[in-house]
């Protein structure tokens, strides 16, 4: 369902980070180490995975998952915010699942186009259309008892960059930035732990 409305309900949604990531340098030039920062997000009989992407094995997804007393068979829906493959790799983990993505939702052989910009998963998690990053990046907004938290690429992680070196667009970066930090109160980045946005946050 699309909600043209900007407010979101807090909600008895509960929020988990199941794998923190991280992007830093490797052995080589050549080689770099990447993992997204991995979510679950529960509410009522939805069971959301967001960015199931690259991890050092499969197990930092399932185990943290399988500690909440989840299967990957009980996953209902995965939300990838661009289609990087860092973000993207282990989707395959869900087959249940309906996939969501900036501009259509997939289930078996189904396509069905729609626009990501205020499509509610459930009453108290919505898909925005912040693209920077990617023009396709997509942001999941999540009410819950403790606030709205946001799950985005348009910050890294807390501690930087500032200036995304791989943003197609810094300028809508700036855009959704100011526009995510007018609702949300938590933050959970592409590359790093959650974190609760403040002065300092860059713009």
């Amino acid at each position: 369902m699309t909600n043209e409305n900007n407010t979101l309900p807090t909600s008895s949604a509960r929020v988990h980070i199941l794998f923190n990531g991280y992007a830093r340098d490797g052995e080589t030039p050549a080689v770099s180490r990447v993992a997204s920062t991995i979510s679950f997000v529960r509410e009522g009989a939805i069971r959301v995975i967001i960015d199931p992407g690259m991890t050092p094995d499969q197990n930092a997804i399932l185990a943290p998952l399988a500690a909440l007393g989840e299967s990957p068979l009980s996953i209902t829906d995965v939300v990838f915010s661009h289609h990087h493959p860092d973000h993207t790799l282990n989707a395959a983990l869900f087959p249940n699942a309906r996939f969501h993505d900036y501009w259509a939702i997939y289930h078996g052989d189904t396509w069905e186009d729609r626009p990501a910009e205020g499509y509610d998963l459930a009453p108290s998690i919505r898909l925005i259309e912040t693209p920077g990053h990617t023009l396709q990046d997509i942001t999941t907004l999540v009410g819950t008892p403790g606030g709205i938290v946001a799950f985005t690429h348009l910050w890294w992680s807390a501690e930087g960059p500032a200036d995304d070196p791989l943003a197609a667009d810094m300028q809508a970066i700036h855009t959704n930035r100011a526009r995510v930090l007018q609702i949300a109160t938590l933050i959970v980045p592409g590359h790093g732990a959650s974190f609760t946005p403040g002065e300092t946050t860059p713009r």
